[in-house]
């Protein structure tokens, strides 16, 4: 029985799977063209399954050779004499499974290749007449990367040798992994595993510099999402409106792929192919109540990187702009391992790569920030759900009182910053399971934060704002009428945080009708 793609490393025969043919397209033309380069993408990007599908679609005039550091041992690695027979042992345990004759691959059995050198001249030799595509997964899996970094020495070398006529090696090469091979020196740094010599550059002075870049979009776009979900329709005929359903999991996910088949999984094993808006939202929040292998590596990142941490604490709570620089370490980090993404707005900034990271980082940031907060926290009002349906309105009555009670103007700094954080604290555990929110965080105007709530069958359209004046508090009707006719609803919620001194501030809790929608307003 068919099910989805979520390992990675799979047989796509018995999974379904996204259609990648255009990517493998991309990536054909760059191994015709003789190039070697890199496949870097965060974890359960689907690196391993783009491999897979390659190998088996490339036409036989290529031998292509896909091995993986993975599992091979931290002692391949302890030197040039354990690594180089290592390394031809592999290939030749991956020829095995092309369409090599037996006589090539018994001449890659060559004993004796104990250092670079022999290694250099066999490759040499099996490569004249040969175009080998030479694929290496999970690249950065290695304990001692000064050994592989000599490795990539002796193949830049080669590379530039052939291209002067005076060499013979490997067709294409192709490495994949989290970090770019570019930077591996800097993971190294980082493991304490090389130490820079003196005036030596930590991060570059790489010998992959010979790699082109590989500017391939691996996420999944909508009408991608919709080739998996097309082909599972044929086999159980559900009805489902795949564009809608291919578009709704895009929104949450951006198409990481990990994330896009396990919804995709969670719908069809555990909520009885329910592939509605709803069904997505259950779906939701099974995902983002369990522990998997990708989330895993999203907490230990942001523990054990508190340069990491810190900023997108400012960015997602404190609402600070973070401009996009790629050569700035922290995006490029953030951006390895998935996290970012940006939006063109003129002047370029930093987002949340998708909606669930949003989430998941918001929750593990207000468990860390209020634990033992309970001046913060409040009191929760368990009368907000009644028949399984959620009272934002009375919510928003509510969390007004306990801001009243906990608001000290001495403080109005702290409060100010953290005014999100203060609801967003309040609001989870109301939900309780029983539903989720996310932000709408790609905005042009830092100063809103639209939030929306999933509970049950229903949605609520929350905009945050600060207070700055009547004429903006005119615009923010404005701007909440707006994502409400494009959410399609008929009531939005306005929660407006006025942090004035000295002033006589306005404290409101109510309904107001404009252009035939209502909006309750409520301003603390």
């Amino acid at each position: 029985m068919k099910r989805f793609n979520v390992t990675g490393i799979c047989v796509p025969e018995e999974h379904y799977m996204v259609d990648i043919s255009g990517k493998i397209a991309q990536i054909r033309k760059l191994i015709d063209s003789r190039c070697y380069f890199t496949i870097n993408r965060a974890r359960q990007y689907g690196k391993t399954t783009t491999l897979y599908e390659l190998r088996k679609r490339l036409p036989d005039e290529y031998l292509v050779v896909k091995i993986s550091f993975e599992g091979l041992g931290d002692e391949s690695f302890a030197s040039p004499e354990r690594f180089c027979p290592a390394l031809v042992k592999q290939i030749v345990r991956a020829l095995q499974f092309t369409s090599a004759d037996k006589e090539y691959i018994k001449q890659w059995e060559k004993l004796g290749i104990a250092d670079f050198d022999s290694l250099d001249e066999h490759i040499t030799k099996m490569c004249k007449e040969k175009k080998v595509v030479l694929m290496i997964d999970e690249v950065d899996k290695t304990s001692n990367n000064r050994v592989f970094l000599n490795f990539l020495s002796m193949l830049r070398k080669k590379y530039l040798a052939r291209a002067g006529g005076d060499d013979y090696t490997f067709h294409s090469v192709i490495l994949a992994g989290v970090y770019d091979i570019k930077n591996i020196k800097l993971k190294m740094i980082n493991e304490g595993l090389y130490t820079p010599n003196e005036g030596e550059n930590k991060i570059y002075n790489s010998p992959w510099n010979i790699a082109v870049d590989f500017e391939i979009d691996m996420s999944f776009c909508p009408a991608e999402i919709s080739t998996m979900l097309g082909e599972y329709e044929a086999d159980h005929e559900t009805g489902m409106d795949i564009a809608a359903i291919s578009e709704e999991i895009y929104a949450y996910t951006s198409g990481y792929p990990f994330l896009v088949s396990r919804i995709c999984q969670h719908i069809d094993e555990k909520l009885g192919k329910n592939w509605t808006g709803e069904g997505i939202r259950e779906a939701m929040k099974i995902l983002l109540a369990e522990k998997n292998t990708l989330f895993d590596d999203l907490f230990k990142n942001l523990e054990n990187d508190r340069e990491l941490h810190n900023y997108i604490y400012e960015l997602l709570i404190l609402g600070d702009f973070k401009p996009y620089m790629i050569y700035d370490p922290i995006v490029s980090t953030g951006e390895r391992y998935g996290f970012f993404s940006k939006k063109g707005n003129g002047s370029d900034r930093v987002i949340i790569s998708n909606k669930i990271f949003e989430l998941l980082m918001t929750d593990y940031y207000i468990a860390k920030d209020l634990r033992g907060k309970t001046q913060i926290t409040g009191i929760f009002h368990k009368d907000v759900i009644k028949n399984g349906r959620f009272d934002m309105e009375l919510c928003l009555r509510k969390f007004a009182e306990h801001y009243a009670e906990i608001y000290n103007e001495n403080d109005a700094a702290f409060f100010e910053h953290h005014g999100r954080l203060i609801f967003l604290s309040y609001l989870k555990p109301l939900l309780n399971g029983g539903g989720f929110w996310h932000m709408e965080s790609q905005l042009t105007d830092l100063r809103r934060m639209d939030i929306v709530v999933d509970y049950g069958r229903e949605q609520f359209i929350i905009e945050l704002k600060l207070w700055k004046g009547k004429q903006y508090q005119r615009d923010a009707y404005e701007q909440l009428l707006g994502y409400m006719v494009s959410k399609k609803a008929d009531k939005g919620y306005l929660l407006t945080f006025d942090f004035r001194k000295g002033a006589k501030k306005e404290r409101k809790a109510e309904w107001v009708e404009s252009d035939g929608k209502k909006i309750f307003d409520v301003i603390v």
